[in-house]
């Protein structure tokens, strides 16, 4: 895998560890946004259905943050992000801190861009996801 995917990948989560989601410059023109489980699952595609699913899944949180426990190359295009995830549901008043809920994202990059990028609350799908043919 090329250095750079990796430099990349960490730079998007460091921004995000910051809660600041304002680039999308990583992202291919038609990526590929998926919630794949949680609360509100979905998909997107496209930088500006990005956006959208993204800000949709947002406002349903309070003090929704990420802390990066790990990045593991996968193969030469994706990248796994094993992440802690913090926030209480607004509607549901769910505390995730308190679950201690463990995520992973799995990062898909082409070109030096991410063109797929997969969001997870339950980390063993994820690695079940991974390794599935």
């Amino acid at each position: 895998m090329a250095a750079g995917n990796v430099e990349l990948v960490r730079s998007i989560y460091a921004a995000w560890e910051r809660d600041d989601y304002s680039s999308i410059e990583w992202a291919h023109p038609e990526i590929e946004f998926v919630l794949v489980d949680g609360p509100d699952p979905g998909s997107w595609r496209g930088q500006a259905g990005m956006v959208e699913g993204w800000r949709a899944f947002l406002s349903n949180w309070g003090n929704y943050r990420i802390d990066v426990e790990e990045y593991r190359e996968v193969d030469a295009e994706r990248i796994l992000v094993l992440l802690r995830i913090a926030g209480s549901g607004k509607t549901s008043g769910l505390d995730l801190g308190q679950m201690r809920a463990r995520g992973a994202n799995i990062v898909q990059l082409r070109g030096g861009k991410v063109v797929r990028l997969a969001l997870y609350f339950d980390r063993d799908r994820a690695l079940a996801d991974l390794e599935a043919p």
